[in-house]
C-alpha cells in the first residue's frame, strides 16, 4: 500500500498559488499606485512621491494618525497588563472546575463577530454617555483595551506554559515571597512574551475599524475610520499613499513581533 502524504495532493499547489495571488496582488497594485504621479488610478503618470508629501501636509491625516497612536498605545499597555495578570492566574494554578470557562471568557472577543461586539459596546456606552454626559476618548480606549486583551493574552500564556518552573520553585525553597519570585525570576523570563503581546495588541488596536466606528463620538476619527470616510467619496492616490505607509508600519511591527517570539524558544 502506497504511503499517503498530504504534501503531494493533485492541484494543491495551483490552489495555494491562486489564493496568494488573490490575497496579495491587490496590495501590490495599491502600493504601486501610491507612487503614481497621475491623479487617476486608471493610468500611470510616472513615479512620484507627491501623494506621500500631500498626506504628510494634511492636518486631518496627522490628527487622525496621532489619535490612533494615542488610543493604540494606551489600550495596548492596559490590555497587556490585564492579559499578564490573567495569564498568571490561569497558568500558575492547579486545574480546577471553571478554568475552561475562564479561558472562554478571556478569549470571547476572538469568538464573537466584531460587529456584534461593536453594537453591544454602542448600546452599553450610549447609556453611560446619557447618564454621565461624558463623551471623551475613554470609551474608545476601554473598547480597544477589552478587544485587545485576548491578543496580548495568547503569547503571554504560551510563554508561561513553556517556562521551566525549576527556578521559581527554587526561589520558593529559599523563602522568597511571591512578589520577589515574580519580580526577579518570572518577569525577566516572561518579558519577551509581554513585549510580543504588547506589539500584537497595538497593531490590532491601530487597525481596528468596526468597533471604533460604533463607539467613537464626533471628531474622534482614527486613521482607519478617516480613510473609510474618504473612500466613500472615491479612492484617491493620497489614500493609496496613506495605506502604503500604514501597511509598512504594520509589517515592521509584526516582523519585530516575530523575532521577539523566536527568542522565547
Amino acid at each position: 500500500m502506497a504511503n499517503f502524504s498530504i504534501k503531494h495532493q493533485p492541484g494543491f499547489t495551483a490552489i495555494a498559488a491562486t489564493c496568494f495571488v488573490v490575497l496579495y496582488l491587490p496590495i501590490v497594485v495599491l502600493v504601486i499606485y501610491a507612487f503614481n504621479a497621475a491623479t487617476s488610478t486608471s493610468e500611470w503618470g510616472g513615479f512620484s512621491l507627491k501623494w506621500f508629501q500631500s498626506a504628510w501636509q494634511n492636518t486631518q491625516v496627522i490628527d487622525a494618525t496621532l489619535l490612533s497612536f494615542q488610543i493604540g498605545s494606551v489600550a495596548a499597555v492596559l490590555a497587556t497588563i490585564a492579559a499578564t495578570m490573567a495569564a498568571l492566574a490561569t497558568t500558575r494554578t492547579a486545574p480546577y472546575r471553571g478554568l475552561t470557562f475562564k479561558y472562554a471568557a478571556i478569549n470571547q472577543p476572538l469568538m464573537v463577530p466584531e460587529i456584534v461586539t461593536g453594537v453591544a459596546l454602542l448600546i452599553f456606552f450610549s447609556r453611560i454617555k446619557i447618564f454621565t454626559g461624558y463623551s471623551g476618548l475613554g470609551y474608545l480606549i476601554a473598547a480597544h483595551t477589552a478587544f485587545c486583551i485576548p491578543f496580548a493574552y495568547l503569547p503571554i500564556r504560551a510563554r508561561l506554559e513553556n517556562m521551566d518552573l525549576t527556578l521559581e520553585r527554587a526561589a520558593a525553597d529559599l523563602y522568597a515571597t511571591p512578589w520577589q519570585t515574580f519580580r526577579r525570576i518570572t518577569l525577566p523570563l516572561l518579558w519577551p512574551g509581554i513585549l510580543a503581546g504588547l506589539m500584537l495588541a497595538f497593531v490590532i488596536s491601530l487597525d481596528d475599524v468596526v468597533i471604533t466606528e460604533f463607539v467613537k463620538s464626533g471628531g474622534q476619527d482614527t486613521l482607519p475610520t478617516y480613510m473609510l470616510g474618504q473612500i466613500r467619496r472615491g479612492i484617491t492616490p493620497e489614500i493609496n499613499a496613506i495605506s502604503t505607509a500604514f501597511l509598512l508600519l504594520s509589517v515592521a511591527i509584526v516582523t519585530l513581533f516575530f523575532f521577539i517570539s523566536r527568542k522565547q524558544d
